[in-house]
């Protein structure tokens, strides 16, 4: 079991200077740990500040910088927005300093899942009707309305028929990296092995056309990927019709599919606030990422790394925002006070093995170990990227409550405190409070969460698929000018 642990606040590293309160403390309360006493409300998850911090000084909580204070702080002080903000400061990247060979199990663990021709393995078994334009989107979403509730029938062993829409694919260029970016996304989802068979659906004159989304992403037509114009098969209702139809006569084959023993090697785990794992949202790691590099396989890794802080920094200056337009007012109002605060979590994420390379958004991962993922903080939009990149299941942490799935990826969410998960029991897979209540050990939940990922890889529902949830949370990265 866990350490005994103060009742009222947590330390996460000695060199803080402030604590964060596990409830509401109200003025004068003593927190017997740190020896001091609260001089105002302090509201649960926000900070208390454990020692003086002169105007200007900076601001620490896991032994890393947080922000710096706007004005002096006294011991026992609320610290949050009020009182602490940004500033540039210098980071050591040290790339690869803290690389270390990985140690691996010695009897690796196997889930049930389904091996596709080619080899890839899946942890679901669904019909994919892809959209190449937002003007095609109804007739996607009727072709996958025939087949909800029975319209299944007797195929037990078809997960579903997921119409995942979008609101591009049209008013912008041709060529560029807006047009490139969508197209990794489709071609992603269009190759992805928890997808038996797909339909693509496009109107006939929008910019992305399937001809050139198919060869731009290497696919061709086959008996499981298949292609419908509307304006070619006269209209919406015929389109539907032989959409339909087609589905139908797919599903007989993919009923026949079995599982089987699979090395949990196999398993690309997408980590969202997230075998192989993945990281991504580049704005949640701005101000830790020096962390990351220095567990760079190489210098080039980490550099790859750098460069997407770079490409942010431009992209927010040139759009009038700011790195620090994130954490969310949820965020804020949970206690995070700058991005510096949330990226140190999110990093922390990652866990400690090295960074062993860098994707950009929706490419295709093909390294084995831990991997980073460029991609907006937005949660659809980045898990969107990462199944486009081949994740076949995820793991979404959330402390505010979350309800997001990922068709045809499940979703399974990580609640950080008892409170929340037992408020929000129907959306919440997993309780990681205990953690913060002294009941289980960071290595013991552990062991949990990855029992849990391989029962759900081995086809177990997550509650979001319970629910219904994740199409509508399908959300490529939209970039480049809307014309």
């Amino acid at each position: 079991m866990a350490a005994r642990i103060d009742p009222l606040v947590i330390r996460l590293h000695p060199n803080d200077n402030v604590v964060v309160a596990r409830a509401d403390l109200l003025t004068g309360a003593r927190i017997e740990s740190e020896g001091i006493a609260v001089r105002t409300h302090v509201p649960a998850g926000h900070k208390v500040a454990t020692r003086a911090v002169a105007e200007g000084e900076p601001l620490q909580r896991y032994n890393q910088i947080i922000g710096f204070a706007t004005q002096a702080i006294q011991i026992g002080d609320h610290v949050h927005t009020h009182n602490v903000a940004m500033r540039d400061f210098a980071r050591d990247y040290a790339f690869a300093a803290d690389a270390r060979a990985t140690d691996y199990v010695a009897t690796p663990a196997t889930f049930q899942g389904i091996r596709r021709a080619g080899g890839r393995a899946a942890t679901r078994n669904y019909v994919g009707v892809l959209t190449s334009v937002n003007c095609s989107a109804t007739v996607a979403r009727l072709i996958s309305d025939a087949f909800r509730g029975p319209g299944l029938g007797d195929f037990a062993n078809v997960d579903g028929v997921v119409a995942l829409t979008h609101g591009s694919g049209c008013g912008m260029a041709v060529q560029g990296e807006g047009m490139e970016v969508l197209r990794r996304v489709l071609g992603g989802y269009a190759k992805h092995p928890n997808f038996g068979a797909v339909l693509i659906v496009g109107l006939g004159c929008e910019a992305n056309q399937i001809g050139g989304l198919l060869a731009d992403q290497g696919l061709e037509v086959s008996d499981n990927l298949h292609t419908l114009v509307i304006q070619e098969s006269g209209g919406t209702a015929k389109t539907v019709r032989e959409g339909v139809g087609r589905i139908r006569e797919l599903l007989p084959a993919l009923n026949r599919v079995k599982r089987e023993a699979v090395p949990a090697s196999e398993l690309c785990l997408a980590l969202q606030c997230g075998g192989s794992a993945v990281l991504s949202e580049t704005p949640e790691i701005y101000g830790a990422e020096h962390l990351l590099t220095r567990r760079a396989a190489s210098r080039a890794v980490g550099e790859k790394l750098v460069g997407l802080i770079r490409w942010w920094e431009d992209y927010t200056t040139r759009n009038g925002g700011e790195m620090n337009n994130n954490p969310s007012p949820g965020n804020k109002a949970g206690g995070l006070t700058t991005i510096l605060e949330k990226s140190l979590g999110a990093a922390a994420k990652g866990g400690t093995t090295n960074l062993v390379d860098v994707y950009k958004y929706a490419e295709p991962i093909t390294a084995k170990g831990f991997v980073y993922m460029d991609s907006p903080g937005y949660d659809p939009v980045s898990a969107t990227g990462q199944v486009a990149g081949g994740a076949n299941v995820l793991c979404f942490t959330t402390g505010r409550g979350s309800v997001f799935g990922c068709k045809p990826v499940p979703s399974l969410k990580l609640a950080t405190n008892t409170p929340l998960y037992q408020r929000m029991t129907d959306d919440m897979d997993i309780n990681c409070g205990p953690i913060a209540d002294g009941e289980a050990t960071i290595a013991e939940m552990g062991e949990q969460i990855f029992a849990k990922v391989l029962a759900t890889a081995s086809g177990e529902k997550t509650k979001s698929e319970e629910l219904g949830i994740g199409e509508d949370e399908f959300a490529p990265w939209q970039l480049g000018a809307v014309m």
